[in-house]
């Protein structure tokens, strides 16, 4: 399976008929935003809705083990859904749909927003969520082969990301002042590491029509590491009184705050194109590579 492969509903119901799933090719419905899958949204011939996750490279395709050992940890420890697989294969991942609507939504570069970012109820859940995730155990994680960082290696794979990147790619002075000195102001870095989620952004939760969060996607990202990460996005998205309210809807339900949270999630979100030009040097794209470099140096 390659990116350059055409993806058309015909396609996707002969790939899910390989593996004893019928689906109606009309009924198919693709979500192209994602990097690593191309996701599609079908409907099977006993009326079921179904997701199905294609894999866009090999190297995603190898990663499915990782992510099913994830689920199989998560599955029963939270209040919000997680996706039950029932078809795991290089070729094609597929679960029944859960319950609820995407947060946000792509199309062709437009962002939907389908629920209010301010929400108490949404706040209040997501601080929930956040404190149900980590309360896991980081040692039961380790032991299930999820990967699984100190405090230290936390800060050093951003330094190794960075090294990486700074030798492929044209960075900014501004840009690389500003992570390089980040990297080495103590009072950024937790004292400790947490189970996270990793990309804990509305197009990967599911919300019911009250804002309160159903079911939670998209778990490749997930490891032992900054409790900041799951709280980086819901920080850069919402205003302070919000991202307060889910902090201490977090702290309520035993969560541990660390040092400078807001202040980690906000140097987190601003080191976002570091992720990218891994990503980038990882598919050899040249439409990422391009993408990449653009947020590396950006014109004045």
């Amino acid at each position: 399976m390659t990116e350059a492969t055409e993806y058309t509903p015909e396609y996707v119901a002969d790939l899910a008929q390989e593996h004893g799933l019928d689906i109606i090719p009309a009924s198919v419905v693709f979500e192209e935003a994602g990097l690593d899958y191309l996701v599609a949204f079908a409907t099977a011939k006993n009326g079921k809705t179904w997701v199905l996750r294609i894999p866009r490279r090999a190297d995603v395709s190898a990663k499915i083990s990782e992510e099913a050992r994830i689920l199989k940890l998560v599955k029963g420890r939270l209040s919000a859904a997680v996706p039950d697989w029932r078809i795991r294969n290089r070729s094609l991942v597929a679960y029944p749909a859960l319950p609820g609507q995407p947060g946000l939504t792509l199309d062709g570069g437009e962002v939907s927003w389908h629920f209010d970012r301010e929400s108490p109820a949404y706040c209040r859940s997501l601080g929930r969520l956040i404190a149900q995730l980590h309360r896991i155990d980081a040692e039961t994680a380790q032991a299930a082969g999820i990967l699984t960082l100190t405090p230290a290696e936390v800060r050093e794979e951003w330094r190794t990301n960075l090294a990486k990147v700074n030798a492929e790619f044209s960075i900014s002075e501004s840009l690389l002042d500003r992570w390089t000195a980040w990297l080495e102001e103590d009072s950024f870095w937790p004292e400790f590491t947490v189970f996270t989620h990793g990309e804990l952004y509305p197009a990967h939760l599911l919300l019911d029509e009250d804002a309160e969060i159903t079911g939670v996607l998209d778990w490749t990202t997930a490891k032992v590491s900054d409790p900041a990460l799951d709280f980086t996005f819901h920080h850069s998205l919402s205003t302070p009184e919000a991202f307060e309210l889910t902090v201490r809807t977090y702290v309520e339900e035993g969560g541990r705050i660390p040092q400078r949270l807001g202040d980690q999630c906000a140097e987190i979100m601003a080191a976002a194109p570091i992720n990218y030009g891994v990503y980038a040097l990882t598919t050899g794209n040249p439409d990422h590579w391009a993408a990449a470099a653009a947020q590396l140096d950006p014109m004045d």
